[in-house]
């Protein structure tokens, strides 16, 4: 879902989300796709968990290869629109998705992606809500891709905004049950 929301969010045309502001800078200045750059950047970011003490998981090792492919896929079969309410609606289906996306892999337990686990890290060892951990970086992200001459407009600008809260809303629905800590076993009942 993720990576197809980034597809989708690209073929809108109204300026990408911050992340994609910066692979598409990375991806201008390097040549590669953005799917290619949104693998290796996934790895490098898991590099910012060490100091987090944040531990990937499946979930994690999944996400930081198949986003990149899926958004190469999606960008291969989502043509891009040009009136201006299919841009609209297509850029609210990709921040609803990624709102979605986000919330299920973390729900799941399986380890979030390297980016929402930076997120989740970030609030965690600081006491911040999500919704600021991931705005700040969104906001960081943003401007760095943009001094490399990634794509912003109208739709940054509600990615930015919006994706925080968003996820904070969602994340309790999809949020799967921890185990419960194993307690001694009692002793059974001697039969009378």
């Amino acid at each position: 879902m993720y990576g197809i929301s980034l597809a989708m969010f690209i073929r809108a045309g109204l300026g990408l989300d911050p992340w994609d502001v910066f692979h598409q800078g990375l991806a201008n200045r390097t040549g590669l796709s953005i799917g290619v750059v949104v693998i290796a950047v996934s790895f490098l970011v898991l590099l910012l968990w060490i100091p987090l003490r944040q531990m990937p998981g499946f979930g994690t090792l999944c996400n930081a290869v198949l986003v990149g492919v899926f958004a190469d896929v999606g960008l291969a079969f989502i043509p891009a629109v040009s009136h201006l309410a299919s841009q609209a609606g297509l850029l609210a289906g990709a921040v609803l998705l990624n709102g979605i996306a986000s919330a299920c892999y973390i729900g799941a337990r399986f380890g979030p992606g390297a980016r929402d686990g930076l997120m989740t890290g970030l609030a965690r060892r600081t006491g911040w809500s999500v919704r600021l951990s991931r705005t700040l970086i969104e906001v960081t992200v943003l401007a760095v891709g943009w001094l490399l001459g990634g794509s912003v407009g109208v739709g940054t600008v509600v990615y930015a905004l919006a994706i925080g809260p968003l996820v904070q809303l969602l994340l309790p629905r999809f949020m799967v049950p921890a185990p419960a800590p194993k307690t001694a076993a009692e002793p059974a009942p001697a039969n009378c």
